[in-house]
């Protein structure tokens, strides 16, 4: 396998670049451009992507006919690292979740007549979208088979949806919706995958639930359906589908998330690095002790550690593989690695790290979340020992 990136694709990653410096680093470091929630404000967001469109650095992973860059997942691995040195990146360019698993899954599996109608605004940038699948206990969490919310057929047009789902990422501010909900009691066929509008009567936002922070746009939410109507025309993929549509979805959405975070521990070391290399105590600089040349080499180890296992699950979603393996290996790995690089960089700052003078204290709370979204580290690698479990000492098999 050969993560050599073409002259196209190393030359986006490198406008992709350069784009962060002359345009969104500016806009992050000025707190009037941050909103309550403690995201970029749509204001300040709007000049960026219609600078990014101008420049053909928009939509990375959706298809050039629909107005996107069309990149492979090795490509994308190389755009969303660079876009992510920042924190308002991949909203800039349009490669932020929630919408960049959703218009992943859109352009796999909708119709072209569900593409048209659901995906292009999201590629155009012109609406925001959410996934809605986790429920409170005792419906589906990392289990998608315990969902609760059902979807009814009231006739051979139209489906009546009730139940309830929270932390829902992005709920408050999407105009469009991907809703899984159980339609039969199959344990591997009784979910089925639903679009449907914000204006749709029959569902409402229970609450955004308060969380740690920051948030993307939209926030976390609970919400109640009772009664809502979907056309059979806006079911996505076949009734009982929607476990693969999950699994579609979630497979290169997590790697995804990999990519942006690898961005994110970059980011944090270079603010680390550069304090250390000005910062003098005892006699010495900082960066000259060992105990900090220790820690920025451990580091930085574990950040090129995850680089290789994301462009690996990348090369075989590009093959046509599924990588469950290397896409769980690089969810548990990269998340753990992005909480030690910001941590290292706040102890390396300091009172300047924990403070807000630099972004290290949003990434640190951000970091959080990271071995939570997408199954839990915990619930990957179980999914790795069962693949152990299975093929043994094959496990490490090479590719022929």
């Amino acid at each position: 396998m050969d993560f050599t990136l073409s002259a196209e694709v190393d030359a986006a990653r490198l406008k992709a670049r350069q784009f962060v410096i002359d345009e969104v680093l500016p806009v992050e470091a000025d707190k009037n451009n941050y909103d309550a929630h403690e995201n970029i404000t749509l204001a300040a967001l709007a000049p960026l992507r219609e600078k990014a469109k101008s420049i053909g650095l928009w939509a990375p992973q959706m298809p050039v006919e629909r107005g996107g860059m069309g990149l492979t997942t090795i490509g994308m691995a190389a755009v969303y690292e660079e876009m992510n040195r920042s924190i308002f990146g991949p909203v800039a360019i349009n490669c932020a979740a929630p919408d960049d698993g959703n218009m992943f899954l859109l352009n796999r599996v909708g119709t072209e007549a569900q593409k048209q109608k659901w995906l292009q605004p999201i590629i155009d940038g012109d609406v925001h979208s959410s996934f809605v699948m986790t429920e409170p206990h005792p419906g589906s969490g990392s289990d998608p088979s315990m969902m609760l919310t059902k979807a009814e057929p009231i006739s051979n047009s139209k489906w009546r949806i009730t139940g309830r789902k929270w932390y829902i990422t992005g709920a408050e501010s999407a105009t469009h919706f991907i809703l899984m909900a159980r339609t039969s009691d199959d344990p591997r066929k009784g979910l089925s995958a639903f679009l449907f509008h914000k204006n749709q009567p029959g569902w409402r936002i229970v609450r955004r639930i308060p969380i740690m922070g920051p948030e993307e746009h939209g926030g976390h939410c609970e919400i109640e359906f009772d009664g809502l109507e979907i056309d059979d025309s806006d079911r996505l993929m076949e009734v009982g589908d929607g476990l693969k549509a999950t699994q579609i979805r979630l497979g290169t959405a997590r790697l995804t998330h990999c990519m942006r975070w690898l961005g994110l521990a970059k980011r944090s070391m270079e603010i680390a690095r550069d304090y250390v290399e000005d910062r003098e105590g005892f006699g010495s600089k900082l960066i000259d002790r060992e105990s900090v040349q220790i820690k920025l080499g451990e580091t930085a180890h574990e950040i090129e550690m995850g680089r290789l296992i994301v462009m690996k699950a990348a090369w075989k979603l590009d093959q046509g593989d599924f990588a469950r393996q290397e896409v769980s290996m690089a969810k548990i790995h990269v998340a753990d690695t992005l909480h030690k690089a910001v941590d290292t960089a706040i102890q390396l700052n300091g009172a300047r790290g924990y403070s807000k003078d630099t972004v290290l204290e949003w990434i640190y709370r951000y970091a959080r979340q990271a071995r939570l979204v997408d199954g839990a580290s915990e619930v990957h690698k179980m999914v790795l020992a069962r693949f152990y479990r299975r093929d043994g000492t094959d496990f490490w098999r090479w590719g022929v």
